[in-house]
């Protein structure tokens, strides 16, 4: 699963420490799933499974102010101190917040029904990492648990990508939103997406315009290749700007319809219907290691994030302010 290090301008656990949680999460994915099979296998009871989920985390008499910390994120520590034996204590305090820990909430018929239970679950938990950190959160809109896209790229694509998911940067001192950026061992892909009705012809020009079409229907689409371009010169200039020589390659794509654009500059890797699965599959592929170029790629980017967040401390005592409220 590729790694979601960025999600909009949401605050992200990998801001704090590019060169430690994607290898943690490696870990702790594999961990989990491992466990989670162990447990289908020997065939406990569903009851069992859920309880462990579900099993409450004493919390502490001071400081109570931690309590939805444990709500949202408990785990009991001895799972998270078998994954990470080697960490030190302040690391395992924090992943006791933050743990992943599956539940079989029914009971799969085979293996593929138990890893597709497993990676929905961890789709959530990697939309939790890229929104919140111990002590911030941002609020993430509902959509993106129901992005085809993401949970695509994020479910079936390799642990050692690394995934902005339409970043917001901090350039000149303003926000500039862009388009996806994946950070791969081997190249930065920038990626422009073309989603449409089913079966939709995109026609190509160097003009300001395109044409979309879609049976007899015909309509005009701003130039694709505007933003495409746009968002390669942005990450080319951060990366030259700290010395970094990694590729920055350019690639439009569009799932479910087809791009006809014979003179397309050469630059440009256009992916349609016709060819994404064979292009996702080479992606899939891919067994080059996390690099150290790559790292200081993907830190470069985050460096000038532009996050949006509130202290979960502030949220407590919103909570409790309306529950207040409500109860005079």
């Amino acid at each position: 699963m590729a790694q979601l290090v960025k999600l909009v301008d949401y605050v992200s656990r990998y801001e704090h420490d590019l060169s430690r949680y994607p290898t943690q999460y490696i870990r702790l994915k594999k961990y989990q799933w491992e466990r989670m099979k162990t447990q289908w296998e020997n065939g406990p009871e569903l009851t069992e499974w859920q309880q462990e989920g579900i099993e409450a985390v004493e919390e502490p008499e001071e400081g109570k102010w931690f309590a939805p910390l444990f709500r949202l994120f408990g785990q009991r520590k001895t799972v998270i101190d078998e994954e990470v034996p080697e960490v030190d204590h302040e690391e395992n305090e924090e992943q006791d917040h933050f743990g992943f820990s599956p539940n079989i909430v029914y009971n799969p018929k085979n293996i593929e029904q138990l890893r597709k239970l497993y990676l929905d679950q961890l789709f959530h938990f990697q939309i939790k990492w890229a929104s919140s950190t111990l002590m911030d959160k941002s609020r993430v809109d509902p959509r993106y648990m129901r992005d085809s896209l993401l949970r695509s790229f994020a479910q079936y694509l390799p642990d050692n990508y690394l995934l902005f998911y339409y970043p917001i940067l901090k350039l000149k001192k303003a926000p500039v939103e862009l388009d996806i950026i994946m950070v791969t061992p081997v190249e930065c892909m920038c990626i422009t997406v073309l989603e449409a009705e089913d079966i939709s012809a995109f026609v190509g020009s160097g003009d300001r315009f395109w044409v979309k079409k879609s049976g007899e229907k015909e309509t005009k689409l701003l130039n694709p290749l505007i933003a495409l371009n746009r968002n390669e010169k942005i990450v080319t200039g951060v990366l030259n700007g700290q010395e970094i020589d990694f590729p920055v390659k350019k690639y439009l794509i569009s799932r479910n319809g087809y791009i006809d654009y014979p003179s397309a500059p050469f630059d440009v890797t256009i992916i349609d219907r016709r060819s994404y699965e064979k292009w996702f599959s080479a992606l899939q592929k891919l067994s080059v290691p996390l690099k150290s170029t790559q790292f200081k790629a993907a830190q470069a980017i985050l460096d000038i994030g532009h996050t949006t967040s509130m202290s979960r401390f502030f949220e407590e005592d919103e909570e409790q302010q309306r529950e207040e409220d409500n109860e005079s």
